[in-house]
């Protein structure tokens, strides 16, 4: 069964023990490994190496190069890892997102203004931006308050959210991407979710939705609801 989402298919192809052996060999090498190099290091054949180091690149776990060394015209293939960060979350979270924002309003922070403050107003600016980002993708042209719930659902839900529509006005986040941080400090973390959602709905160019805090036990503490 093939999956949209690459860190599953990266891990999918990590599953079977001969690639996973020769990913961590050619990890360890910090240098391209031919097919040879890559078989030997866990003792099957050059063809069948070939055909595993091959399902990796595939998978995007892998880049090829060309080894040093070869003949002109002729030189081996060689496999290195590739830029990926593979990390599978269930339900998914948004650790990144959150660092992102908190280390910007680290770096903005104004003279006087408090760190959770500058947490906040930097959290909107970052849901503005992916609001806007989507208004532009889209092109949803006015919205009001069945087709900003649509929309907003459809971004969300791409953000780890979960969103379920609970009523025809009202839209619940199941899952909160930040937690378990958010079970660390949550006045903090919620004050930054909330101002990330009321950015995204800003950056949608919408005041048919609003996100209200609602905390419940073990979903996302905002949920949009008519404005």
């Amino acid at each position: 069964m093939e999956h949209d989402d690459p860190a599953i298919r990266a891990v999918a192809a990590l599953d079977e023990p001969s690639r996973r052996g020769m990913y961590a060999y050619i990890r360890d090498a910090r240098r391209p490994v031919t097919r040879d190099e890559a078989a030997a290091s866990v003792g099957i054949s050059r063809k069948l190496a070939a055909f595993h180091l091959d399902k990796l690149v595939e998978a995007g776990v892998l880049r090829t190069s060309s080894a040093p060394g070869g003949r002109i015209g002729r030189a081996p293939k060689a496999y290195e890892p590739s830029d990926m960060d593979i990390r599978v979350s269930i339900p998914e979270r948004q650790h990144d997102v959150l660092a992102g924002i908190l280390v910007d309003a680290v770096l903005t922070e104004g003279s006087g203004e408090r760190a959770s403050d500058a947490a906040v107003r930097v959290a909107h600016a970052h849901g503005q931006t992916v609001g806007a980002e989507e208004r532009a993708r889209t092109r949803p042209g006015r919205l009001g308050t069945e087709r900003a719930l649509t929309l907003a659902a459809g971004l969300l839900a791409r953000h780890g959210f979960e969103p379920a529509r609970v009523t025809p006005a009202c839209l619940r986040l199941r899952n909160c991407p930040f937690h378990p941080l958010a079970a660390k400090a949550p006045e903090l973390v919620c004050a930054i979710n909330h101002a990330f959602l009321s950015g995204i709905l800003a950056g949608l160019n919408t005041t048919a939705v609003r996100a209200i805090l609602e905390p419940r036990a073990g979903e996302c503490c905002v949920e949009l609801r008519p404005g």
